[in-house]
C-alpha cells in the first residue's frame, strides 16, 4: 500500500508517539561498527565515518560519548517517501516553538529526534498542528 502524500491528511493523522528511552547520535569507525554489541536503531554512512543513533544505556554500555541526548518521536502516519511539504511544515512549528529537530524518513514513517529536554515542548507542537 502506498504512504500518503497529501499534507493535510498527514498532519491530521501523524499521530506522534514519543519512546520513553533518550538516544544519542554518535559517529564511530568501520571497524567500531563491525563489532558493536548491539543493532543501533540506525546507521548511516558518512566519510567521516558512520554515525549511529542508540540508546543512551546502550552507547554508555559500550564506551561512546553521550554529548546531547535527544527524544524520539514517531510520527506513526504512513508517508510517502514523496509527500511534499509535510516535514518542512513539522520543521517550521518546531522552529518557532525554538526546538531543533533531526528528522530519519524511512518507508513506512518519519522519526524525530528533538532535544531530550524540549520532548514534552515538542509534542505539545505537534498535536498544536495536527489540531490545526
Amino acid at each position: 500500500m502506498p504512504g500518503e502524500t497529501d499534507v493535510a491528511i498527514l498532519l491530521a493523522t501523524m499521530q506522534p508517539v514519543l519512546r520513553a528511552e533518550a538516544y544519542v547520535f554518535c559517529t564511530i569507525t568501520p571497524s567500531e561498527l563491525a563489532s558493536l554489541p548491539a543493532t543501533p536503531l540506525g546507521i548511516f554512512h558518512e566519510r567521516e565515518g558512520a554515525t549511529v543513533i542508540m540508546t543512551v544505556p546502550a552507547a554508555q554500555q559500550i564506551g561512546l560519548p553521550v554529548e546531547n541526548t535527544w527524544a524520539y518521536i514517531e510520527l506513526t502516519v504512513h508517508s510517502a517517501l514523496t509527500a511534499v511539504g509535510f516535514l518542512a511544515m513539522i520543521s517550521q512549528r518546531l522552529a518557532e516553538a525554538g526546538i531543533s529537530v533531526n528528522v530519519v524518513s524511512a518507508s513506512y514513517h518519519d522519526h524525530l529526534f528533538v532535544p531530550w529536554e524540549q520532548r514534552e515542548q515538542a509534542m505539545a507542537a505537534l498535536y498544536e498542528l495536527a489540531s490545526r
